[in-house]
């Protein structure tokens, strides 16, 4: 009880149901969202009802906005609307817990930007200028939440994988194209990037 599961379309819509309402799941699984046409859920993350929330969208757009701005409803319902997507389409929403967004392109630039250059503003509107898209970086491919201690993993299109330290991505301004962060092959390009979760001892 007090938890709930929020999550965003590609076509900018957002949604939080309470997580008891999947208490009892069934063999076959059960309606997470009611998705419109030719629409797909992008990300889903667990909330405490109070977190803030960052909706990214693929031509260099941003919005940041409380969770408490989103009514709760039931599994089966569709949501309401995050981001304006205006001709692009969302390709990342992160909790804000943390210190950087970070921000990775097609052509492997990547940056860091301070979460709170973010403005905090309602739901639902264009947003703000997350990364500036070039010829030369590509549209946006993800998003994540990181610290200063964190490592990523970076996943090409032909398979290659590297792994990165956080600290060696420059931290710089919303209203840039961001830096080289991974050298691509001919025909290459980045399709995603995961948090790397360390493992503990258990003690």
């Amino acid at each position: 009880e007090g938890n709930y599961l929020v999550m965003a379309t590609k076509k900018g819509i957002i949604k939080k149901t309470d997580l008891m309402e999947y208490s009892r799941p069934r063999k076959g699984g059960i309606i997470g969202i009611e998705l419109r046409d030719q629409d797909e859920l992008i990300n889903v993350k667990l909330t405490n009802g109070t977190k803030e929330i960052i909706i990214a969208t693929k031509d260099g757009r941003a919005v940041r906005f409380n969770e408490q701005d989103v009514r709760s409803v039931g599994r089966g319902s569709i949501g309401v609307r995050g981001i304006n997507i205006r001709d692009s389409e969302v390709i990342g929403m992160e909790v804000a817990d943390n210190k950087y967004l970070l921000t990775v392109t097609q052509n492997g630039y990547g940056k860091r930007s301070l979460v709170e250059e973010y403005r905090l503003i309602n739901r639902g509107g264009s947003g703000v200028t997350n990364i500036k898209i070039t010829e030369k970086n590509g549209k946006v491919v993800g998003i994540k939440v990181v610290g200063d201690t964190d490592s990523i993993m970076l996943i090409t299109k032909n398979g290659v994988v590297i792994r990165t330290p956080v600290s060696g991505i420059s931290v710089i301004g919303r209203n840039t194209q961001g830096l080289k962060i991974m050298r691509l092959e001919e025909g290459d390009r980045l399709v995603g990037v995961a948090n790397i979760i360390e493992e503990t001892n258990g003690d």
